[in-house]
Formats: structure tokens, C-alpha cells, sequence
């Protein structure tokens, strides 16, 4: 029975707005209990106390707890990375005991980072691998990789936790633990975001909205904690403003091009999935950034939830001017394509995300691109601005509140009696479908009803990043890659919540020692356990007299050293050189227990290669516990 069959049953059905408030209270009483409800869930899908996820490990973020017809169970970074958010996001506005929690997520992620995988290493494309299991090993399947949205959202998460550290008297916290695992986010962001990979859905290799706007948001926010923590980013300096110059040409004059290089139509809840996810409380309508508020996005949304109003039995019946069940894209074949809860949140999250702005700014517009939007929702619309103290501002604000509540009772009427919310509902009879308890779908629901209650995020920067260059230009630029584990957490003091010290286990070893593509820089810490390693940061020091304009390279017989190709060799800095003391150095993350051959080469000027003398030299790298870093000496023969 769809839902609206379940309202004029219940008689809930009528004309006019006479039984608009007693919904609204009606639905104000479920999202009360279920946003506890939520809340709970997704602790129980966290590791290593997560009652749905045994196995998994402190601070790992689990999918789902289906393991069969659907196997969820693993741990996404682009899902870690937003469920994260919508904690931080509630610790700052005051859930204390989630700090634990937030911090074991953190040192969590810096073991994952440097967990090579069929994607790469730390600093070879190793970060845009999708998913990894629970025990913080690399998924070496089959899959659609790499998968580049991830990075973006777990820096975001992470600097809005960083930024409350910094507010709240922990600079030096935020400055030595979050920015270096940030610091490797944004640094694959800034190399990789002109590069095509597989989007949100896990189907299209391609270019994709919803990557490319969180990936624009996770570097212009990362400029501003790089200084806050007194450091730079200039990569994310140079690259936020091409990546926005790139994320216009999704725009297609109607709607928003979910993905290029794609055979379907476009039209895809990715595009309300990233407006909602780049949402800034201080922004106006901006059209350049897709602003839930601004006309693009507007039209968007009605193109989106328009295009499957007739592709779902369960939305048989309902108006141009009413909510329907939403999806993640009209051609889905995935389960038989079915309405999704994240999806259906989503439309409903961009419409409160708007209706703050509207309030903030104490008008709304009405422009030729958005007008379709406005008269489907109120027929009398027309093009113009309109005050907040106007007639007309008022009836819209209430037409659209009651659009986005009516999402929400979609959620309602088919999330399980007690509360519980899978991945999908059936487009026929709203029964949930495929994997149960879907972390995701949790959180979406925790930040549509904050939205709805008018509690947003921190800004981001959206106001002072929204100017678009005059001309698009094809490049990328070079980061900083460290290889960062956290041995535990100094004492945190908040109202209501101590943090407990925290250790984190794992392939990542028991110290932390950095590798940098364009600086060095160290960050040690002390273990109290460890596991074996499975990848060892392998430092090479040699001591190697040069003159002005030779570069020293490392070469192997290994693919890590480029498999003796001299042209593949690994460059070593020479940042700490002096006439007294002429180092030249490099870390590289090797395999545990690979053993292998290996020289120096000169490179001059000329290109001209000079090899050094004697036999190759011979190194197996070690996978004892305590050898998670470990430093080779050698002199230039």
C-alpha cells in the first residue's frame, strides 16, 4: 500500500493547510525518538565496542552488519568520512561522549592510510581506494577503484573536529595529530581531482559532481586549518579555484550532470547528496557553488525527484506539488532500483538547508532558471525577490517546509517499527530491501533533522571561494604525504567528557615517521602495542657530496624503485644538506620482509646518469613489531 493510500485511510488526507501543523507534530514526535534511535545505531556499527560489528576495530566505521546478500561488511572511507561528520558535527554542539569516539576514528584512519592496497601507497594513489575490511587490511577483490571522493570527506570530518580543538585551547593536538593524516588528504586531492574515477554509487568511471564539489570544499577549508595549525597548504591554494571552474560545466542549463562519461540522463540524487555536503550556514544562493538555496540547485532538485515520480508504484498518485520516494538515479537496476532512505533525506535536507538560508538572509529569490521549482510547490510564483516580510515569503517558506517534511514521512512510514533503516524500500510496498542497519542511511537522517530544527554545521569558506576563474586550466599540483600512526591521545577536557587515552592497533606499526613529496617534517609517538606490520617506512640516508644542480635518485629491483628504470627512480632531498654534512635522504613505504637490490644514481644538469660503483647493494626490509620504521645508512661509492 503506498503512503498515500495509508493516509486517506487514516484520514490525513484533506484540502488546504487545515492538518499541515498537526502532521508536522505528529512528525516532530517520531524524528525526536528516531534520531535516538540513529544515534545508537550507528555506535553499534563502530568498532571495537559496536554491538553490531564484533571483529572490527577501534574507531572502524562499518557499512552494515549484513555480511550476506548483501556483504556490507566493511569499511568505506567516502561512508566513514560523512558519518564521522554528522558526529563531530554533534559533539560540537554538545554530545560530549562522542569524543572517544571521534578520536578512535581518527587513529583508526592513520593505520588505513598507509595500508598499501591495489589502489597504491600513501603517496602512490594508495588513499583512493574505496573500501577496506574491518581488521584494517587491505580488500584486494575485485572492485570499481579507485574511488577519489573518500579523501575529500574524511579531511573534512576531521578538520571540523580539528578546528573545535584549536577553538577550544588544543592547537597543539590538532597541529601534531589531525593536520599530518589531513595533511595526506589533501594532498591527494590537490594531485589526483583531475583524474577520473569511479563515483559515490561504485558504477561510472568518470567525472563526478558529488566528487568533484566536496573535493573543491575539503581544499578550500584545508588552506584555512593549514594556517590555523601554522602551517600552508599551497596546493589546495592553487587547486580549489580550477576545481571550481571545472564544477560549473556539470551545470546543463536544466539541471546538474551527475557524472560525464555516462549513458544515463544525468539525473541523480549525487547532485543532492553534494549540495547538501558542501551546505555553508554563512553562504547566500550561490550558483558557482551550487548553494542548496541557489536557483541551479533548485531546478536541480525538482529535475531529480520529478524523474521518478513515475518509475516507482510506490508514488502512483501524488502530485507535482507533493514529496515523493527517491532513489539514487531513474535507470537503477541494483536490487530492481528501489527508493533509497539517504536519497529520499537528502531531498528533504536540501529544502530546510534552504529555508536557513532564506531566514539568514531575510528574503528569497525567484529567477527564471528556478520559477518552475517555486510554482509546482506555489502556483502563484513568479520571478522576483521577495522580503521576509511579505505575504508571499511567507507562503512559499511554508509551502516548501511541508514539501521537505513530506519526504521525511516517506522515511517514516517505511523505516521498520522500530526504527530501524536499511540501505533501500521496495518501490511497490515499501518493505526494506537489501543490507539492514545501513550506517549511511542513520546519519542522513541525523543531519536532515538537525537542518530541519535549523542546528547546522560550522562554515567552511564558502564565502570567500565562490569567485570563478575567467579560464578552466588542466592541472593538478604536488602535497606533502606522511606516514602517521597515533599511539595515543593527550587528555581532552570538555564539558560533561574526559577523553579517555586511546591506543590504536593495527598494520600501521607502533611510531609514526613522515615522508614528504615536497618537505620533511617528523611526528614520533610512543606505543603501548602493535601488531605485525605489513608495510614498513623504510628511511634511506646516504651521505653524498654533489654540486649545484645534481639530484641523487634511488633505484631497485623492485616496482617501488622503479624496477631499475632510471627514469622511475625515487628523488631524494637533500633539505637538510650542508658542506659538513651532505645527507641526502628519502622515506619509501616497502612490503614487510621484501627483500631486494637497490643503488644510487647522480642525475645531471645534461640528464646524464652516473651510476656509483661496486656491486648492488642488498636490503630485506624487516616485519618484527617494533620495525615499523626503520633507517638504512649508506655513503656514496
Amino acid at each position: 500500500m503506498s503512503l498515500r493510500s495509508l493516509l486517506t485511510v487514516s484520514g490525513l488526507v484533506c484540502s488546504g493547510l487545515a492538518n499541515v501543523l498537526p502532521r508536522r507534530a505528529t512528525l516532530d514526535s517520531w524524528l525526536s525518538s528516531e534520531a535516538t534511535v540513529a544515534r545508537t545505531a550507528i555506535l553499534n556499527n563502530i568498532g571495537a565496542d559496536g554491538a553490531w560489528v564484533s571483529g572490527a576495530d577501534a574507531g572502524i566505521v562499518v557499512a552494515s552488519p549484513s555480511t550476506d546478500d548483501p556483504d556490507y561488511f566493511y569499511t568505506w572511507t567516502r561512508d566513514s568520512g560523512l558519518v564521522i561528520k554528522t558526529l563531530v558535527d554533534l559533539f560540537r554542539d554538545g554530545d560530549t561522549s562522542l569524543l572517544s569516539t571521534i578520536e578512535q576514528y581518527i587513529s583508526a584512519q592513520a593505520i588505513v592510510q598507509g595500508i598499501s592496497n591495489p589502489s597504491g601507497s600513501l603517496s602512490s594513489g594508495g588513499l583512493g581506494e574505496p573500501k577496506f575490511n574491518v581488521d584494517e587490511t587491505a580488500f584486494t577483490g575485485s572492485w570499481g577503484r579507485p574511488q577519489r571522493d573518500g579523501p575529500a570527506l574524511r579531511a573534512t570530518a576531521m578538520i571540523d573536529f580539528g578546528e573545535w580543538l584549536i577553538d577550544n585551547g588544543y592547537t597543539s593536538i590538532a597541529t601534531d595529530i589531525v593536520w599530518p593524516i589531513v595533511r595526506n588528504d589533501l594532498s591527494y586531492v590537490a594531485q589526483y581531482w583531475n583524474q577520473t574515477g569511479y563515483d559515490l554509487w561504485e558504477e561510472v568511471d568518470g567525472s563526478s559532481f558529488f566528487t568533484i564539489a566536496v573535493q573543491h570544499r575539503a581544499l578550500v577549508e584545508g588552506s584555512t586549518f593549514a594556517a590555523s595549525v601554522g602551517s600552508s597548504c599551497s596546493w589546495c591554494d592553487s587547486q580549489a579555484p580550477q576545481i571550481l571552474c571545472y564544477l560549473q560545466s556539470f551545470w546543463t542549463g536544466s539541471y546538474i550532470l551527475a557524472n560525464f562519461d555516462s549513458s544515463r540522463s544525468g539525473k541523480d540524487a549525487n547532485t543532492l547528496l553534494g549540495s547538501i555536503h558542501t551546505f555553508d550556514p554563512e553562504a547566500g544562493c550561490d550558483d558557482s557553488t551550487f548553494q542548496p538555496c541557489s536557483p541551479r540547485a533548485l531546478a536541480n532538485h525538482k529535475e531529480v525527484v520529478d524523474s521518478f515520480r513515475s518509475i516507482y508504484t510506490l508514488n502512483d498518485g501524488y502530485t507535482d506539488s507533493e514529496a515523493v520516494a527517491v532513489g539514487r538515479y531513474p535507470e537503477d537496476v541494483y536490487y530492481n532500483g528501489n527508493p533509497w532512505f539517504l536519497c529520499t533525506l537528502a531531498a528533504a535536507e536540501q529544502l530546510y538547508d534552504a529555508l536557513y538560508q532564506w531566514d539568514k538572509q531575510g528574503s528569497l529569490e525567484v529567477t527564471d532558471v528556478s520559477l518552475s521549482f517555486f510554482q509546482a510547490l506555489y502556483s502563484s510564483a513568479a520571478t522576483g525577490t521577495y522580503s521576509s516580510s511579505s505575504t508571499t515569503y511567507t507562503s512559499i517558506v511554508d509551502a516548501v517546509k511541508t514539501y521537505a517534511d513530506g519526504f521525511v514521512t516517506f522515511v517514516e512510514t517505511h523505516a521498520a517499527s522500530n526504527g530501524s533503516l536499511s540501505e533501500q524500500y521496495s518501490k511497490t510496498d515499501g518493505l526494506e530491501l537489501s543490507a539492514r542497519d545501513l550506517t549511511w542511511s542513520y546519519a542522513a537522517l541525523l543531519t536532515a533533522n538537525n537542518r530541519r530544527n535549523s542546528v547546522v554545521p560550522a562554515a567552511w569558506g564558502e564565502t570567500s571561494a565562490s569567485s570563478v576563474p575567467a579560464t578552466c586550466v588542466s592541472t593538478s599540483a604536488t602535497g606533502t604525504y606522511s606516514s602517521v600512526t597515533i599511539a595515543s591521545w593527550p587528555t581532552i577536557v570538555v564539558s560533561g567528557a574526559t577523553s579517555a587515552t586511546t591506543t590504536a592497533t593495527g598494520t600501521g606499526g607502533a611510531t609514526a615517521t613522515t615522508t614528504t613529496s615536497s618537505s620533511a617534517s617528523t611526528t614520533t609517538a610512543t606505543s603501548t602495542s602493535c601488531t605485525t606490520p605489513t608495510a614498513v617506512a623504510v628511511t634511506f640516508d646516504l651521505t653524498a657530496t654533489t654540486t649545484y644542480g645534481e639530484n641523487v635518485y634511488l633505484v631497485g629491483s623492485i616496482s617501488q624503485l622503479g624496477d631499475w628504470d632510471t627514469s622511475d627512480g625515487v628523488a631524494l632531498s637533500a633539505d637538510k644538506y650542508t658542506s659538513s654534512d651532505p645527507l641526502w635522504y628519502v622515506t619509501v613505504t616497502l612490503p614487510a620482509g621484501e627483500s631486494f637490490e637497490y643503488k644510487f644514481i647522480r642525475i645531471e644538469t645534461d640528464g646524464t646518469v652516473e651510476w656509483e660503483s661496486d656491486s648492488n647493494r642488498e636490503y630485506t626490509v624487516p616485519q618484527e613489531c617494533s620495525e615499523s620504521t626503520v633507517t638504512v645508512t649508506d655513503t656514496w661509492r
